[in-house]
């Protein structure tokens, strides 16, 4: 099993920056690639940004160039970086690990980031 638990949410002004960050904990062995989802009111939850094992990043076309997805293997931490914040960046971030043996999804609790004046 893999736990999960992020950290470093808050309120933050338009066009402020904000730092969120994923420990993993258990068998870290087991996990392949990772994300950051986020989910708002009333709405699905979507895909912010993912890191493979070797580096590789994707991003959702909404926050390209403003946020950066970064993983620090030795520490089991993944950071999300995110830069020029919009109101509409306002969601429950989560972090999501694959588990590469069986392909399970695991999840954090979540983190609250609410981007307002």
């Amino acid at each position: 099993q893999v736990q999960l638990v992020e950290s470093g949410g808050g309120l933050v002004q338009p066009g402020g920056s904000l730092r969120v960050s994923c420990a993993a904990s258990g068998s870290i062995f087991r996990i392949g690639a990772m994300g950051w989802y986020r989910q708002a009111p009333g709405k699905q939850r979507e895909l912010v940004a993912g890191i493979i094992s070797g580096g590789n990043t994707n991003y959702a076309d909404s926050v390209k160039g403003r946020f950066t997805i970064s993983r620090h293997n030795a520490l089991n931490t993944m950071f999300l970086q995110m830069n020029s914040l919009k109101p509409e960046d306002t969601a429950v971030y989560y972090c999501n690990a694959k588990d590469v043996l069986n392909g399970q999804d695991y999840w954090g609790q979540g983190t609250q980031v609410t981007v307002s004046s």
